[in-house]
């Protein structure tokens, strides 16, 4: 079985290789488009659907994977910052506070398609504009969804379900998924 991952995101790799072996990286390039209407659960799904389509797409003979993962703060939805400035207001707002890490997994083999996700509820330590400028200026923050990176010291207090799901891919569901869908 030939295996895809639709991300050039090296903490998802780093995790898929837990689970699997062998697999080939090739990141969906189209643009991302989100149905703000919707709740964060189908818009995270929806995004890796996406993803996983694209590629599928033009690889049918492959077990394509495509992940994507979004922070809800007090119902907004927290990207990826477009600036140092955003990622800095992004933490500040964050400190001290609860938010929820949510990766849509989509994966899909021949004509079966499975689409999940997997929701951790995360606490933020209170964090100084010191700290926040110091983390910023190391630039960890600048390409991940809610501006932080929970393998980073300092950020986070405690965190309620899957650690790996907080970096960017549930390896438990991931790892379900994959056997349900060569059933």
């Amino acid at each position: 079985m030939k295996y895809i991952l639709a991300s050039a995101s090296p903490r998802r790799r780093e995790l898929l290789k837990q689970i699997l072996s062998d697999f080939e990286v090739v990141p969906a390039a189209g643009a991302e488009r989100v149905n703000l209407s919707l709740f964060p659960e189908q818009i995270a799904c929806g995004l890796a659907e996406h993803k996983c389509d694209e590629v599928f797409a033009s690889h049918p003979d492959a077990t394509v994977i495509g992940c994507d993962t979004i922070v809800v703060f007090d119902g907004e939805i927290l990207g990826k910052p477009k600036n140092r400035d955003d990622a800095f207001n992004t933490l500040k707002r964050l400190s001290g506070k609860t938010h929820f890490v949510i990766t849509g997994v989509c994966v899909r083999c021949g004509d079966k398609k499975l689409t999940d996700f997997d929701r951790t509820e995360v606490r933020f330590n209170i964090l100084s504009d010191e700290f926040i400028k110091i983390y910023v200026d190391g630039g960890s923050p600048l390409d991940k969804a809610g501006s932080y990176g929970i393998q980073d010291e300092g950020i986070v207090k405690e965190y309620f379900g899957s650690y790996t799901n907080v970096v960017g891919m549930p390896v438990a569901l991931l790892k379900e998924m994959l056997e349900k869908i060569s059933q």
